[in-house]
């Protein structure tokens, strides 16, 4: 099945992606939140449930960060969903493509091709500025911590000859799209980050406390 994803203009801007600062309100996401995370407890807990049902609800959840980050219809997230790349990648996909000013189409064409998300980086300029988020200096930095050791370690004039692994920006872009989307201090989202992939991170996350304010 082919279709075509139109990005919608983003609501960030485009060179600085601050965490602090977000004005976005509760409202309708939140309530949505809490109703994904309600049906994501019930998946899990209900007697002789099958670990692939409450697979397919912590993904469907994580789908619905996805859109709202994004400005998408969760219909359209959904049949990304269907491409054949790993659920935590998506967000790559379309991160990648607002940056370059392309279709997600078309950075998945040379994804498929074998290059990588580091590669297909350096093909939109895209350097390590575009996905560091910050992050307190004395926090763990997780399952970030190499990539964090690298940005500790020179001045912001040299991050450019830092080199991203495909790992580092698979984590950075979840970093952001999770700690925007729950309003919640990245150093929070990485400390949930033990283990397991970054749509298990989000489940865990809107299970747990409300969003800090």
């Amino acid at each position: 099945m082919s279709c075509r994803v139109t990005l919608a203009r983003s609501v960030h801007p485009v060179e600085d992606w601050s965490i602090t600062g977000i004005q976005r309100e509760g409202g309708v996401s939140s309530i949505r939140r809490a109703g994904m995370a309600m049906a994501l407890l019930l998946a899990v807990s209900a007697p002789g449930v099958h670990a692939q049902a409450a697979g397919g609800a912590a993904t469907e959840a994580y789908f619905g960060a996805v859109a709202e980050y994004f400005v998408l219809p969760r219909s359209e997230v959904a049949i990304l969903g269907e491409w054949d790349v790993p659920a935590e990648e998506i967000p790559v996909v379309l991160f990648l493509a607002r940056r370059g000013g392309v279709s997600p189409e078309a950075v998945m064409a040379l994804r498929r091709s074998g290059q990588g998300w580091a590669a297909l980086a350096e093909r939109y300029r895209l350097g390590p500025a575009h996905f560091h988020v910050s992050l307190p200096e004395s926090a763990a930095a997780g399952s970030l911590e190499g990539v964090y050791g690298k940005f500790r370690s020179r001045p912001v004039s040299r991050w450019r000859e830092i080199e991203l692994t495909d790992g580092d920006i698979v984590g950075l872009v979840n970093l952001r799209l999770l700690s925007e989307t729950l309003r919640r201090p990245p150093q929070e989202i990485l400390a949930q980050g033990a283990g397991g992939s970054w749509v298990e991170v989000y489940a865990r996350l809107i299970g747990g406390a409300a969003p800090v304010r």
